[in-house]
């Protein structure tokens, strides 16, 4: 087994992305977009530590943030649970992601608590 890398795994964190969106079935979130808070964090395997400090050797979350900015941009949602699985099925797109949490949070719906889901899945 000397001389052998062992792959390793970092977590990717993108926190608390702010999203102005459609999201839900009622009748006053389909009238207007609403703020929706999106957290994500990526198990992500590497054959090596990124030994010279270059972002090509790691998976560059730009294309999480700019991903999801995308995805709902277009379309309204009517649940959170579609939602994440839709942005976990866009970091599972990177082969190298090996599982995905993603939460997604409505903060304005209640004047005492924000409202989420969130889920868990892998390869």
């Amino acid at each position: 087994m000397s001389g052998m890398i062992e792959p390793v795994r970092f977590t990717t964190i993108l926190e608390g992305l702010e999203l102005v969106m459609g999201l839900g079935i009622h009748p006053v979130e389909r009238a207007a977009p609403q703020r929706v808070i999106v957290s994500v964090r990526m198990q992500v395997v590497y054959p090596a530590p990124p030994a010279d400090d270059r972002i090509d050797q790691v998976l560059d979350y730009d294309f999480v943030r700019s991903g999801i900015q995308a995805l709902v941009a277009g379309r309204h949602f009517d649940l959170q649970e579609t939602l994440c699985e839709a942005i976990a099925a866009l970091c599972l797109a990177d082969a190298r992601v090996e599982r995905v949490t993603v939460r997604t949070t409505k903060p304005d719906i209640y004047p005492d608590a924000a409202i989420g889901c969130e889920i868990e899945r892998g390869r």
